[in-house]
């Protein structure tokens, strides 16, 4: 995982300028909506957009122009953007999760078995209601990141949806989303949607580049392909054992049909082992889905539309599997065997 900041650390954003553009006129305006879903596949860099826009808010002594004190009213020099520079002490305070006026609601750890948890449950949402009942800290605006939105249990977005119709004034919620039609549509109707587009292929090659000096070109290929525009997905398969199950994987996937039983249970076994399973698996996952899309693509070019079912019938199997797994706590393992063996099933037509 070697080069990857979090979000609320991250002082660099890359390839959303026309995003963070929008965000920026809207809060220059005095009229900005109270609520935005910054949507796009994970990795991308909406959570770091969340947070660069969350340190210009915070930074603002007035609500923007609209309600005057300027961009950064009168707290912050123009020489110092709060977010961009790790010398300002909003950037600062953000960064060690010490503003007060800021509140991230995201997936936490199981303290018994140390776990990190599958989705977002009512008790973080309720934080929320104490953090709103509280006026602000330093005067200004009140911050909630929520990420991500599309991790939210039922009753937790049942319970986010209370602060949405009712926010009190100066209340700002930034929700990411990696996956728009896994959120309520009530939560959808209330947040002004902002898309991000994924990376294109030559930024995600020159950024590893800069990261993984140590790659090679052909790895940092095989990376940026991967990543599908995720920079965060290219860097998260970058160590040895990470570069190592994208091989082994796509070696898998390309020979179906045939299928090696004993190296599918290998593989799906080295996915539960060591550090990080819940990141190896969700990269698993998306290497997978990525190696379906491409076949998709490639298909629907070389055959008739009914050729087209099998394959359609097993992406929506995957997609099912893969929700399911995300929002339950289920074996791992077996989800990744029944992905492969689905496939398998696909390919066989």
């Amino acid at each position: 995982m070697s080069g990857i900041l979090h979000p609320r650390c991250n002082p660099d954003l890359i390839g959303h300028a026309g995003a963070e553009r929008t965000l920026t006129e809207a809060f220059a305006s005095g009229r900005m909506a109270h609520a935005w879903m910054l949507c796009g596949p994970r990795g991308i860099g909406k959570a770091t957009l969340a947070y660069r826009f969350a340190r210009q808010v915070l930074a603002s002594t007035g609500g923007g122009a609209g309600e005057g004190g300027g961009l950064f009213g009168a707290a912050a020099p123009a020489a110092s953007d709060p977010r961009s520079d790790p010398a300002h002490p909003v950037f600062q305070r953000v960064a060690v999760e010490s503003h007060l006026d800021l509140l991230t609601v995201e997936r936490r750890g199981n303290e018994k078995t140390g776990r990190m948890g599958d989705e977002i449950v009512i008790e973080d949402v309720r934080r929320i209601g104490d953090f709103l009942s509280k006026t602000s800290a330093e005067g200004g605006w009140r911050v909630v990141v929520v990420d991500a939105a599309d991790e939210l249990n039922r009753n937790a977005a049942n319970a986010l949806l209370k602060w949405l119709e009712e926010p009190p004034r100066r209340v700002l919620m930034l929700l990411v989303v990696h996956n728009p039609g896994r959120v309520l549509p009530t939560l959808r109707s209330r947040c002004r949607r902002l898309t991000l587009r994924p990376l294109d292929t030559a930024t995600v090659d020159r950024r590893l580049a800069d990261a993984r000096p140590d790659l090679s070109v052909d790895d940092r290929r095989m990376l940026a392909d991967l990543s599908e525009g995720s920079l965060s997905r290219a860097l998260a398969l970058a160590d040895p054992d990470g570069l190592e199950l994208g091989r082994r994987l796509l070696s898998m996937l390309n020979g179906l049909p045939d299928l090696d039983i004993v190296a599918l249970h290998d593989l799906a076994d080295g996915l539960i082992r060591g550090e990080s399973p819940a990141e190896r698996f969700r990269a698993a996952a998306d290497i997978a889905r990525w190696w379906l899309a491409r076949r998709l693509r490639a298909r629907a070019v070389e055959t008739r539309s009914g050729d087209l079912d099998p394959w359609l019938e097993v992406w929506e199997k995957t997609d099912r599997l893969l929700s399911r797994a995300a929002g339950l706590d289920l074996d791992r393992k077996q989800v990744f065997l029944a992905l492969v063996l689905g496939l398998q099933g696909a390919a066989r037509h």
